[in-house]
C-alpha cells in the first residue's frame, strides 16, 4: 500500500488512540466515545505537549478510557483515581494530570477523595462522565440516579436524593466547574480546553446516554432518543445559582460554566508556608524544579 493510501485509510484519531486495542468495549450509542473525542480535540487545540499529559481513570465503563488514549495513562483501583492523580502531580509538578472516570467511581466510593482534592485545590482536571447508573456492573442505582428513576436495585423507582455534582465540586473548593451533555460537542471541547489551562482543581460533569441499561430500564428509547432529549431539555445558564441546578428525572438540565475563579493551589500554599518558616533557605517546589 502506498504512503498516500495509508494516510487516506488511517482513522483521523489514530494519533491519539491505541488502535491495537480497538474495537473498544463501549456499547453502541454510549456517550463515552464522544467525551474522548472532545478531550483529544481540546488537547490538540491547547498547545500542551502530549508528552507532559497523564490520564488517570478508575473502574467502570468510563474507567476504560485510560486504556484507549495514547498518552501516559493509569487505570487505577475503584474510587482511587483522584489520589493516584494527586500523587502524580506531586511527584512531577510539570505534568498536566487529567482524571476521566464515571459518576459511580468518582462520587460514590471516590467521593471522599473528590471533596478533599477540591478543598486542597490540587492542580488536576477531573472530567466526570455521568450516565446516572453503574453501567458496567448491571445498572444499579448510583449517587447521581434521579429520584423516581428505575434501576436494577430500585425496581419501584429511586427514592434517594442524588448529588448535584457542580454544587458539590464548587462548595468543596473547585476553581473551575462546568456541566455539559454529550450533545454539546463544541462547548464541551472548549470547556475542557479552558480546564486544561486552569491552574487548580477543575471539574467538568458530562451528562451522557447509557442506552443499554439506564435508558432501557426507564423506557427512554435509544441513545439517539436521549440525545434528542438533551437537545430539547438543556438550558445554558452560565454562572447559574448552583442550588437550583439539580437534575430531576427527564426534566430540564441546566448546563454551562458555573465557576471560573483564582485561588492558590496546594503547591502554592506549601511554598508560601515553607518560605515563612525557612526563609531564603527554602527552594520552591513547583513546575520549574519538581522538587525542593
Amino acid at each position: 500500500m502506498t504512503q498516500t493510501a495509508q494516510a487516506t485509510n488511517e482513522h483521523p484519531m489514530a494519533e491519539w488512540l491505541r488502535m491495537d486495542r480497538m474495537p473498544h468495549i463501549w456499547c453502541s450509542t454510549c456517550g463515552i466515545g464522544i467525551v474522548v473525542t472532545c478531550f483529544t480535540e481540546a488537547l490538540k487545540k491547547s498547545g500542551i505537549d502530549p508528552n507532559t499529559v497523564a490520564i488517570v481513570s478508575g473502574i467502570g465503563c468510563t474507567g476504560r478510557i485510560a486504556g484507549y488514549i495514547r498518552l501516559d495513562s493509569f487505570h487505577t483501583t475503584h474510587g482511587r483515581a483522584i489520589p493516584f492523580a494527586t500523587g502524580l502531580k506531586l511527584g512531577n509538578p510539570r505534568l498536566k494530570v487529567v482524571v476521566m472516570s464515571g459518576d459511580g467511581d468518582l462520587v460514590a466510593i471516590g467521593g471522599n477523595h473528590l471533596i478533599h482534592a477540591a478543598r486542597r485545590n490540587m492542580d488536576i482536571t477531573v472530567i466526570c462522565v455521568n450516565n446516572f447508573t453503574y453501567a458496567m456492573t448491571g445498572g444499579q442505582v448510583g449517587p447521581t440516579t434521579p429520584t423516581t428513576a428505575y434501576a436494577s436495585t430500585t425496581p419501584y423507582g429511586n427514592y434517594e436524593n442524588p448529588f448535584n455534582l457542580p454544587r458539590l465540586a464548587a462548595s468543596s473548593g473547585a476553581v473551575y466547574v462546568a456541566r455539559w451533555t454529550a450533545l454539546h460537542l463544541r462547548r464541551l471541547t472548549k470547556s475542557i480546553g479552558e480546564a486544561l489551562h486552569k491552574k487548580g482543581f477543575s471539574f467538568i460533569e458530562v451528562v451522557t446516554p447509557c442506552s443499554t441499561l439506564y435508558a432501557r430500564k426507564n423506557r427512554l428509547g435509544s441513545g439517539l432518543d436521549l440525545m434528542r432529549f438533551y437537545h430539547d431539555s438543556s438550558e445554558i445558564e452560565h454562572h447559574a445559582e448552583l442550588e437550583k441546578i439539580n437534575i430531576e428525572f427527564q426534566k430540564k438540565i441546566v448546563v454551562g460554566k458555573f465557576v471560573d475563579e483564582e485561588r492558590p493551589t496546594f503547591i502554592d500554599g506549601y511554598n508560601a508556608r515553607m518560605k515563612e518558616v525557612f526563609g531564603d533557605k527554602f527552594k520552591e517546589y513547583g513546575e520549574e524544579n519538581g522538587q525542593n
